[in-house]
């Protein structure tokens, strides 16, 4: 299983994709990019965010597990890499677009 994560948006959605899945989930309107990933921890992404409303960057929360067990997918399970259940944060790269 591949451990590189990607978070992007594109067409109103944030764009999730490690290993071999790709979770797509509804974006806030203004969202324009995101610019880095601060903190990774079992799903839960810290990450900071451009907005077309502010001028500088906000720092935003997002929740993968929640959005999973929607999809009928055991997040803890999809998140437990060889052993670890986190994965470091310059793991993760950022699109600004997919």
């Amino acid at each position: 299983m591949n451990d590189i994560a990607t978070l992007g948006n594109d067409a109103g959605f944030s764009v999730f994709s490690f290993g071999n899945r790709v979770i797509r989930f509804k974006a806030p309107y203004s969202l324009e990019r995101y610019t880095s990933v601060k903190e990774w921890d079992n799903g839960y992404l810290v990450v900071m965010a451009k907005y077309r409303h502010n001028s500088q960057l906000e720092e935003e929360y997002i929740d993968l597990l929640p959005i999973l067990n929607g999809l009928y997918v055991n997040g803890q399970k999809f998140f437990n890499i060889k052993g670890k259940k986190y994965l470091p944060c310059n793991k993760i790269l950022k699109n600004k677009s997919l």
